[in-house]
């Protein structure tokens, strides 16, 4: 009895490794063809009509072609101040307004943590929100991408249930040496919180990269566009052929799968410095203790 239960729970994990591999390879070729296209050598490219696994002759051709292009670099630099300042300045306006919430002495907080939950199930749709921008004479300014998204209800009371858990001793022990409330904000919960703004700013810089519709919303200006605006007029267009300095003939596709990889490396980057704090900081407000 026990041989054959052995039997049935090794085919089992056998099965779900078979699976969850397959998964993986349909999910990793992809990531792994567009790499490799884009440091293709553009005569190998047009030879073999695409149909490449490993190039013999690797080329940085189309990164050159595609970081030629004016309005590229603009979109990476836009892109990157989103990121950046984005997500600092969303850091502190959610961290700061959770740290409020969360203490039980500030007056009214129960108002504010509804009409905070409100946000999260009625949405005042896309027309009033565009001329609320308008009417904050946002349109065509880069921070029509921050302000109205400048915090989220969901990371807020995540962010609650984390501070919920320091004790209000250490606070109080805080204002009783002359601590006022920003002190304690910055002496007492900022530092006891560096895996949740690890998480959190994680999660805020991928939201910021990867801007798009508001963009086309309220951006009208093409040296204003982030980098995901750009790269779908790329991908849908000639653009890149007006625009290349060069004259030489270089295959469309290997200069669309250069503006990809260049698009999605700098945010993958992240990923690896912030490792540690981010299983930590992913659960923060679900377990109490």
């Amino acid at each position: 009895m026990l041989k054959s239960n052995d039997w049935r729970e090794s085919l089992f994990n056998w099965t779900n490794v078979i699976i969850l591999v397959a998964i993986s390879l349909t999910m990793i070729y992809p990531i792994f063809y567009v790499t490799v296209v884009s440091f293709t050598d553009p005569g190998e490219y047009i030879r073999t009509g695409g149909n490449i696994i490993i190039p013999r002759s690797w080329s940085l051709e189309s990164y050159k072609t595609i970081l030629s292009v004016r309005v590229f670099r603009s979109g990476m630099l836009n892109s990157t101040f989103l990121a950046v300042a984005g997500t600092v300045i969303s850091l502190v306006i959610t961290s700061m307004l959770a740290f409020a919430v969360s203490r039980k002495r500030f007056k009214g907080r129960k108002v504010i943590l509804y009409l905070i939950m409100i946000t999260m199930y009625f949405s005042p749709g896309m027309i009033p929100a565009f001329l609320v921008v308008k009417n904050l004479h946002l349109i065509d300014s880069i921070w029509s991408l921050i302000i109205p998204t400048v915090t989220s209800a969901w990371y807020t009371l995540l962010l609650k249930g984390f501070f919920d858990s320091i004790p209000e001793s250490l606070e109080e022990a805080a204002i009783i040496d002359g601590c006022t409330e920003i002190g304690v904000w910055l002496r007492i919960i900022l530092p006891l919180s560096k895996a949740a703004m690890a998480a959190f700013g994680l999660f805020f810089a991928v939201g910021y990269w990867n801007t798009f519709f508001s963009a086309v919303l309220y951006i009208n200006k093409p040296e204003l566009l982030p980098i995901q605006v750009i790269l779908k007029n790329i991908l849908i267009s000639a653009e890149v052929s007006s625009e290349a300095r060069s004259e030489m003939v270089i295959p469309g596709e290997t200069v669309k799968m250069a503006a990809v990889v260049l698009a999605t490396v700098p945010i993958i980057i992240v990923y690896p410095f912030l490792q540690k704090h981010f299983a930590k900081g992913a659960m923060v407000g679900s377990v109490k203790g």
